[in-house]
C-alpha cells in the first residue's frame, strides 16, 4: 500500500504551509489523493491500475494528467529520502491532451448580453432589484473588460481597486500577481456604481463583490448571475463566464495584439497556453488596453 490518510494529511499541510500553495491547488491534491487512496485500499492495486481505471471510466486526458502530478508531488515528499523506491519511477506512461480551440462569444452576442443588461438596470424599481443589477453588470463588464478568471474576480477586495489610476490588482494562479488596466470608460463608470450601492449596505468584509446576504459572492455565484443573463439576452446555451475571458484574449490578439503581452494580462505563467505569454511594464498593458481592448468599442450602450 503506497498511501495513508496520516500521510496524505502531512503532504496537504505541507503544501499549504510550506510550499504556500493555493487553497485550490492543495483542495485538488487532497481530492486526487483521496480518490486513489480509496481505490488503493478497495482494490488492492497500484498506480498504473488506478490510472487505467480512470482511462477506462471516460476521464478526460486533462484530469488524468493532474491525478499524475497530484500522486508524483506526493510520492516525491514521502520518499524524499529514498528516491530509489518510489513507485512513480516504474510508472511510464505519456497522456497526451486534447487541444481545442477556445470557444468565444460574437461580438454580436456581447452587444445582445449587454444591451440586455443595461435594459434591465433602466428598469429596475425596487431596492433589492437595483442592487443586483448594478452589482451583475459592473461584475460582468469587469470580466469581459480584462478578461479576469471568475474566481480573480471573486478574490478582489476594495483595497485591490484604484479607480483613479484605473488599476485593479488581481490575485492570479499560483499566488501570482498582476496589475490591470481599466481601459473601458463605462466598466470604470458601472463600477463606480457599484462602489457607491455597496457602501449604504455596509457589509462586514472587504470583497468587492458580495451576495444578497452581504458575503462573499462565490464561484458558483458568478456562474449562475452569467447564465441568468446569458439567457435572458437569448445569446448561445453552451456559453460560459471563461467564455468572455477567450472572447477578450482572442479580439486582443485579432486586432493585432502581440502574444506576450496578452499572455501577461491573462496571468498565464507558460507562452504555451494562449501560445500564450512574459512581464510586461505596466505602460505597456495600459497601451495594449486601450488600442485592443474590444470593449472599448461597445460604448454608448448605457443610453440606449
Amino acid at each position: 500500500m503506497f498511501t495513508n490518510e496520516e500521510k496524505i494529511a502531512e503532504f496537504i499541510l505541507y503544501c499549504a504551509v510550506s510550499k504556500n500553495l493555493s487553497d485550490k491547488t492543495v483542495k485538488a491534491y487532497r481530492s486526487d489523493l483521496g480518490n486513489f487512496s480509496r481505490f488503493e485500499n478497495d482494490t488492492g492495486l497500484g498506480l498504473r491500475e488506478y490510472l487505467t481505471m480512470l482511462y477506462k471510466t471516460g476521464h478526460k486526458s486533462a484530469t488524468i494528467k493532474r491525478h499524475v502530478a497530484s500522486l508524483s508531488q506526493y510520492f516525491a515528499y514521502v520518499y524524499k529520502h529514498d528516491r530509489k523506491n518510489n513507485p512513480m519511477n516504474d510508472l511510464d506512461m505519456k497522456i497526451k491532451l486534447e487541444r481545442s480551440l477556445p470557444k468565444t462569444i460574437p461580438l454580436y452576442d456581447m452587444r445582445k448580453l449587454f444591451s440586455y443588461l443595461y435594459r434591465l438596470k433602466a428598469c429596475a424599481v425596487s431596492e433589492f432589484g437595483r442592487f443586483q443589477i448594478t452589482r451583475d453588470l459592473a461584475l460582468l463588464d469587469l470580466i469581459a473588460s480584462t478578461g479576469i478568471r471568475i474566481g480573480e474576480a471573486a478574490a478582489i477586495r476594495l483595497d485591490d481597486l484604484d479607480m483613479r489610476s484605473r488599476i485593479v490588482l488581481i490575485h492570479g494562479k499560483g499566488r501570482k500577481e498582476r496589475l490591470l488596466y481599466l481601459s473601458c470608460s463605462e466598466t470604470l463608470d458601472n463600477l463606480r456604481e457599484w462602489l457607491s450601492v455597496r457602501k449604504k449596505l455596509r457589509p462586514d468584509n472587504d470583497y468587492l463583490f458580495v451576495n444578497r446576504h452581504l458575503c462573499k459572492l462565490s464561484e458558483h455565484g458568478i456562474e449562475d448571475i452569467f447564465k441568468k443573463y446569458r439567457d435572458g439576452a437569448k445569446i448561445a446555451s453552451s456559453s460560459t463566464p471563461h467564455y468572455l475571458r477567450h472572447t477578450f484574449a482572442t479580439n486582443l490578439l485579432a486586432n493585432g495584439s502581440d502574444l506576450r503581452s496578452v499572455q501577461e494580462l491573462l496571468g498565464h505563467s507558460n507562452i504555451s497556453v494562449t501560445e500564450r505569454y512574459t512581464e510586461v511594464t505596466t505602460s505597456r498593458k495600459i497601451k495594449v488596453m486601450k488600442r485592443y481592448n474590444y470593449r472599448n468599442n461597445l460604448l454608448g450602450l448605457s443610453t440606449r
